[in-house]
């Protein structure tokens, strides 16, 4: 069963049909990500040498095609953090940024009011 998920951009916002089952798949990639972002950050602070996390690149296929993209190396922390997102069917695409905090909340919130 798929309902509709609303992420939230730096401007305005893109629904559309996603599964509480693709949410808890990106849920997990973000807490992935999280945790590349917060290692990152904690070499950067003790003055290590900064060993470069990879990429988070979540990709989802159905009914429309989802990316979300992250380079954990290029951010301070988790909460400067923005990620690129791809949402395109076979009418219309849209590639935009977002900060990786809003998609988190957006993400659970829609998880909860599928539960």
């Amino acid at each position: 069963m798929s309902s509709q998920i609303t992420l939230n951009l730096l401007q305005g916002s893109v629904r559309f049909n996603f599964s509480p089952e693709s949410a808890r798949g990106l849920k997990s990639a973000l807490s992935e990500l999280i945790k590349s972002l917060k290692a990152s950050a904690t070499k950067a602070g003790a003055g290590g040498v900064r060993t470069p996390e990879k990429s988070m690149e979540y990709q989802h296929t159905g009914e429309i095609f989802l990316e979300v993209f992250c380079n954990p190396n290029i951010w301070p922390s988790p909460f400067a953090a923005k990620v690129l997102i791809t949402v395109r069917d076979d009418r219309m695409g849209l590639t935009t940024e977002a900060e990786l905090t809003r998609i988190i909340e957006d993400v659970s919130q829609y998880l909860e009011q599928s539960a």
